[in-house]
């Protein structure tokens, strides 16, 4: 390998990754996550918890459940926060599928199926932790409301491609504008790749994206290009990943407000 030379051009600045199929999809946890209430300074209604009568009423409907302040306070807060999302939520409707790719939701996993005559590809992704904005909040004490970027998903996944017993495994994530190497513009790159036959075990040998071949690493990306995933795609799936996370974020809070109010 020219591994030297690989890194030299290219600088992934991606640490720590481990197999994708032994564990699953990393959850990007070494980002850094701008927390929903910048998100909702900027962006939604502002809360001002309302006050509760002297007789123990939260007006939450449920007359049979004695409520603490706190969970008065946070059931109320809950209520503004749940009608302010659905207020800021693009998506009403996740899509079955993207670009051909039938879409299937576990929870906070999701797996993108495309069958040819010849191979199956799998895209596989989860959901959390994949939060980020896309640009860092400008926060003075002047303003009424800090300035931040769009919050986005953009989860690392993993790229199936199966013929038969054998698989091919290539891991990526994400590349921030600002972590670019000089001459690429790709949004994404690949962090790992392995192949092996029938289920992955301990012995499959995996190499990183930092030392491969500087060649190779860029006829990957052509072919993972040929198989429909593209930059434009990647983008498509940060949208639909952004939805649906969304979405989760969204039946999070209600699960949250109907257990405090004790529904």
């Amino acid at each position: 390998m020219n591994s030297i030379f690989k890194v030299a051009l290219r600088v992934n600045n991606l640490k720590g990754f481990i197999n994708p199929v032994r564990c699953g999809l990393l959850t990007s946890s070494t980002q850094k996550v701008t927390t929903r209430n910048l998100w909702h300074l900027s962006n939604k209604l502002q809360v001002n918890p309302k006050t509760y009568n002297d007789f123990g009423s939260c007006n939450c409907g449920n007359v049979k459940y004695v409520h603490t302040k706190a969970e008065k306070e946070l059931v109320e807060f809950l209520t503004e926060e749940i009608l302010a999302e659905r207020k800021a939520q693009k998506v009403k409707t996740i899509p079955t599928e993207i670009d051909g790719f039938k879409a299937n939701l576990n929870g906070a996993e999701v797996t993108l199926t495309k069958k040819t005559d010849t191979e199956t590809i799998k895209i596989s992704f989860n959901v959390n932790h994949s939060v980020d904005s896309d640009a860092e909040p400008e926060i003075n004490d002047s303003m009424d409301k800090p300035e931040i970027g769009e919050l986005k998903s953009k989860p690392a996944f993993r790229i199936d491609f199966s013929r038969a017993d054998t698989n091919i495994s290539i891991l990526c994530s994400f590349v921030a504008p600002n972590e670019q190497d000089d001459g690429y513009n790709d949004s994404f790159g690949i962090d790992e790749v392995s192949i092996y036959n029938g289920e992955w075990n301990e012995n499959v040998y995996s190499v990183s994206g930092e030392v491969l071949d500087t060649y190779l690493y860029d006829l990957l990306l052509n072919y993972l290009e040929e198989k429909g995933i593209s930059n434009e795609f990647v983008e498509k799936l940060s949208n639909y990943s952004t939805a649906y996370e969304h979405s989760a974020y969204i039946g999070l809070l209600e699960g949250l407000s109907k257990f405090i109010a004790g529904k």
